[in-house]
């Protein structure tokens, strides 16, 4: 089987939609299939499975490339779907290159599977400029290709103003252009379909690639000495709907010892950085800004606690995969993340707040043994966060649309 993979994302940038796109590619091929990737690109690109689809010179949303012209886009890839006898197209984001994907694919009759990966509502609000405008453009934009004739089923509090209903229209009209849909988490799964998404819907966790499980295969348990600075890590896109100042905010309330290390780049990388000399944490927090996979994985190896301090945003990221490989435990500020952890390997914060988040770190440092009881649980849990595990419900929602 050859399969197209679309993605509006940068594939060697880092970033959990990368991450995923890499990892489902090298499983898919070590079972012998064929897997292509197409992605906005600077520039040509070298290797025949990834196919470098035309990007926007001046437009970099948070410092991706943007797919522009659509049209050339559109014939590139309609192109290359014949030339490559692509069997199913896998689109895994929502912009101009996803369409271009997907309507190429209904065009010739392709089977094609849209990977729900996020919440398009909340990264827009967070990144675009001027939200109220922009969202507008794009959505014009957006439903140019796809009619946006089914609005959002239900007010709900996460998707009430004008912004977030927009984006949901644009969601879940996408979602039923495709012919099946794929959610990594139940949470966000039962979001969709209670707005209206209704072609079949299948949860399929993300996993991480056999190279990245030999990285971390050598993993010790986590040991937290009386005497020591919990360690703690943050890693991922420095952006608002990630963050980064309540996680800041956080650690400038606790009144335990600690040091800490954030890894990633995104608009909000300046800002955050002030921030953390404003709040006086200079000699404890540390900003290593953009980082390759490897030396995230590395970083994982001597950190104590990994914190994702997102609320209400992400689906499954995948640093939270790389983290449970690592042995490395968990607080999140969202309790709906918990579902994608065994038990007893993470905890949520007290509350989504600055505050509900020092306590919670706070707590692991007046009962250090939870560190280690934390990481000793997830010794067994390799075969769960591995694609491998998860590649075989991959093939038989594509299967099943041949």
């Amino acid at each position: 089987m050859h399969i197209a993979m679309v993605t509006d994302y940068y594939l060697p940038s880092l970033g959990g939609v990368q991450t995923a796109v890499k990892a489902a590619k090298e499983s898919l091929e070590s079972l012998g299939h064929e897997v292509t990737i197409f992605c906005p690109r600077f520039e040509p690109s070298t290797d025949d499975s990834v196919v470098a689809l035309p990007a926007s010179p001046i437009f970099k949303p948070d410092g991706y490339p943007f797919t522009w012209p659509y049209a050339h886009t559109y014939e590139l890839m309609k192109a290359e779907f014949m030339r490559r006898q692509i069997d199913v197209v896998h689109v895994h984001s929502e912009m101009f290159a996803a369409l271009a994907g997907l309507q190429a694919a209904r065009d010739l009759s392709i089977p094609s599977v849209q990977t729900m990966h996020g919440r398009v509502d909340v990264y827009s609000a967070s990144v675009l400029p001027l939200p109220s405008v922009s969202t507008a453009l794009l959505a014009r934009m957006h439903g140019a290709r796809i009619p946006h004739t089914l609005a959002p089923s239900t007010d709900t509090r996460y998707n009430r103003g004008r912004v977030a209903r927009r984006m949901w229209r644009l969601m879940i009209n996408q979602a039923n252009f495709a012919d099946h849909v794929v959610v990594p988490s139940a949470h966000f799964a039962q979001k969709l379909v209670d707005q209206g998404v209704s072609r079949p819907v299948s949860i399929i966790s993300n996993g991480l690639e056999d190279s990245a499980l030999r990285r971390v295969g050598n993993s010790q348990p986590r040991v937290l000495s009386p005497d020591e600075p919990l360690r703690i890590m943050w890693c991922g896109r420095v952006s608002p709907e990630k963050r980064p100042d309540i996680f800041l905010t956080a650690l400038s309330q606790m009144t335990s010892n600690f040091v800490a290390n954030l890894y990633g780049e995104g608009v909000a990388f300046a800002p955050t950085k002030r921030l953390v000399h404003r709040l006086g944490l200079d000699d404890r927090v540390t900003m290593h800004g953009p980082v390759p996979q490897e030396d995230v994985l590395a970083a994982m190896q001597t950190h104590h606690v990994f914190v994702s301090s997102s609320y209400d945003f992400d689906n499954q990221p995948m640093v939270l995969l790389e983290a449970m490989a690592s042995l490395l435990p968990a607080v999140v500020s969202d309790p709906d993340l918990l579902e994608m952890f065994p038990d007893g390997t993470a905890t949520a914060a007290f509350g989504p707040d600055a505050a509900g988040l020092a306590a919670a770190l706070d707590s692991l440092c007046a009962d250090p043994i939870q560190v280690e009881q934390m990481s000793k649980a997830l010794l067994n849990a390799s075969e769960a966060v591995s694609q491998n595990t998860h590649v075989r419900a991959l093939l038989d929602v594509y299967e099943g649309l041949l």
